[in-house]
Formats: C-alpha cells, structure tokens, sequence
C-alpha cells in the first residue's frame, strides 16, 4: 500500500450497510428459506460441497452478503466482478489467478454482480472455467434469469431464488445498525414510529433500511422523531402493514369481481407505490380472469397472462401502464364463476365418497388384455360419428351436471 492508498483509506466514509454486512450465517437474516437446516442449499453449505449458483433476488436482500459468506464458510479466495465495468479480459485474467490458487491449495470463487449485464458473449467466455472446474461462479442478479442469462450458463448453475427481507428481520437490522452508530458516536433515542417508518419504507430492502437509520441519526439531535426520517426519505409513510397486504389484494380482487375499475385502479396504486411485487399482483389478475370472468369473455385470461409476462420482461416503473390496462379489460369484463363452481362441486364429490372408474368402453385399449377385460370395447370414434350419444360420465354418476349448477 503506498502513501496515496493509506490517505485515500483514512478519508474514506464507509457506509453503515457495508460496516453492518454479516460476518457469520447467524447473523444473517430474513432469508429463511435458503438459510435453514433443511434446505438444500444449506445442507450442501454445511458439507462443503461448492457449487456454482446464480442469486436472484431484489435489491437489499443480501446477495453479495451470501456470496461472500459461502466464499469465507469454504476458505476459498473470492473475486469479486461487477458486469458495469468488467468483460472477458477480466474473466480471463480471474482464471489465470485461480490456476494459481489450485497450485496453492485454495479454490477459487468468482462473485459477478449484475450478471444481467453481462452479454452474451461475455456470459459465453465464463463457460469453460465453470464447465472445468477451474473456478466456481456466483452471480447475482434482480431479474430473471430465465430471461437474462443464456441457457449454457443456467445449465452449469443452480438459481436459487431470494425473497424482500421480511419486516421482523429489517427491524432488527435497523436496530443493530442503530446501535453500533450509538457505541461509536454517542447515545440517542430512537422514537417507535421512527423505526416503524424505516421499516415500512424499506420494503425489505436491508441496505435502504441502513442507509435510512444512518441518516437520520446524523440528522437528529437527542431523539429520532418520524418526522425526521420522513423529510430525509422524501416520501410519506403509508398505513400500510403485513395485514394490509392481504386486505389490499382482497379489496384488489373483490372491486374486479365487481367491476369497478375505479376502484380496482386504486387498491393497484396503493399495492404499488408499497412496494408490493407487481408480480403479485400479475398473478391476482389471472386468478380473477379465471375465477370470476371465465369464459364470460376468455380474452380476460389472455391478457391477465400478457400482463404477467410484461410485468417480467418490463419491470417497474413501466410496468404499471401494463398492471392498469389489464385491471380495465378484466373489470370491465362479463363476469361468470361457472369454472370454479364446477371443479369445486367435482372435488367435493371426489373427496366425499363418489370416487369411481370411467365405464369400461372410454379405458385404454393399447395393450394386448385390454380387449379380454372388455376395455375399450364399444367406443364410438366421435370425430368419425358426431351425432352418436354415448355415456363419459362414470356409470354411478351419469346423471352428474357440474356446469348446469
């Protein structure tokens, strides 16, 4: 390190989300999922079994934190690539390294942040090394890597899917990054609707959550008031809850079944500017297309399922032209429930007890004892006989109208 490097190192403000990163896999937090003993992912992480894997989820979830905690759990040397400002010569020159590495006895771990961005021929040049084994690639990325990473590379590693850190962790989190600014600059109160605010906002975003605490700790006096944390966010706080979650998708879906558009553009609004994950919301949309609109006017599940579709290749902001244009058609659609009244009534059925075979002519007849059991026999062709009646119903139940309910 030269003179340049230490004064550059003494100026250097780190941020309070980079000095919070978990060090151990106990500290990690709100990925459930991924980090608990039953998964798979955590159960090759305890044998020491390295694999290469891409990390898909949403900004502040902790996916450079998991990278790197996999990196120092299997005392490996980690490198670390982002695809703004690195290409194939970086690539080349991490593998010339991880040879060395070999020789050494270390493997090699190579973290591409943003793999999205990445081109194709840049994605293409990671191939061999992985295929090799030379080096073990983990990349992170907030969209789909279905979309965005090419097959090749998707067949070498594992996704393993990141969730928003869920409200209870982002509260400890806050809290822990409040105490650390407390030990090293000086006491101070932290006011309950302050830390609820921070934690609305955040949306399950750790690092907005630490950057948000940070601030308005430096912005404070003796006590971190709401309003506070408020003016610095530059956003009002919403009432808007784990509950409110489940209200909002229900008042979301009831005012489609209604058709009020009016409504259902509104209850969109709110679930959107939450942060909920339009996604969700896509998925909400194609429920109520099948559930309520039917085949009253089918056109209502083909743009549900467009507007799904959008929502992926999109994203936000965009995406919301596309959610408001789907929650109109389906609104204002005929409505019909025909489709779930029916299969709900057969399942009923099913689990109550009316649980039998079809007749013996619609069985299958492609083997050679088919025909001494008298299956298949009797079965009319329909394309060859259209105006021929003949039974499909189970002989117990034949009399059984589902869609005349």
């Amino acid at each position: 390190m030269n003179l340049f490097d230490s004064l550059e190192n003494n100026n250097k403000q780190i941020p309070l989300a980079e000095l919070m990163r978990p060090k151990t896999l106990d500290e990690f937090l709100g990925q459930t999922n991924v980090i608990n003993p039953n998964s798979p992912f955590y159960k090759l992480l305890i044998a020491k079994r390295l694999f290469s894997f891409i990390l898909w989820g949403p900004p502040g979830c902790g996916k450079t934190t998991l990278a790197r905690l996999c990196a120092g759990y299997h005392n490996a040397k980690f490198v670390e690539l982002s695809a703004v400002n690195s290409g194939v010569k970086d690539i080349k020159e991490t593998a010339q390294g991880a040879k060395t590495n070999l020789r050494d006895g270390f493997k090699t771990i190579v973290f591409i942040d943003e793999i999205h961005r990445f081109s194709k021929t840049q994605q293409d040049a990671l191939l061999p090394y992985v295929e090799s084994g030379l080096f073990y690639f983990i990349g992170s990325t907030t969209e789909n890597p279905s979309f965005h990473t090419v097959p090749a590379l998707i067949s070498r590693a594992q996704v393993i899917m990141l969730n928003s850190i869920d409200n209870l962790s982002i509260r400890k989190i806050v809290l822990r990054g409040f105490n650390y600014l407390c030990e090293k600059y000086g006491k101070k109160e932290l006011d309950d609707d302050a830390l609820d605010c921070i934690v609305e906002l955040s949306n399950g975003d750790a690092r907005y959550s630490l950057n948000a605490i940070e601030n308005s700790y430096f912005a404070s006096d003796d006590k971190i008031e709401k309003s506070i944390v408020e003016e610095l966010l530059q956003k009002s706080s919403l009432r808007y809850s784990i509950d409110s979650h489940y209200d909002y998708a229900s008042a979301f879906q009831k005012s489609l079944r209604g058709s009020d558009a009016d409504a259902a553009i509104y209850y969109l609004a709110k679930m959107l500017i939450a942060g909920e994950d339009p996604r969700f919301i896509a998925r909400r949309l194609i429920v109520v297309a099948s559930e309520d609109v039917g085949n009253a006017d089918f056109r209502a599940l083909l743009v549900a399922e467009a507007a799904l579709r959008a929502v992926e290749h999109l994203g936000m902001p965009e995406a919301r032209i596309t959610l408001a244009q789907a929650v109109e058609f389906v609104a204002r659609a005929k409505k019909t429930n025909r489709a779930i009244k029916a299969i709900d009534s057969a399942i009923a059925d099913i689990k109550s007890g009316l649980d039998f075979p079809p007749p013996k002519h619609l069985r299958d007849a492609h083997y050679k004892d088919a025909e001494k059991y008298g299956f298949g026999r009797g079965y009319v062709y329909t394309h060859d006989n259209p105006d021929f009646k003949q039974q499909f119903m189970p002989d117990e139940l034949k009399e059984k109208k589902y869609f005349d309910i």
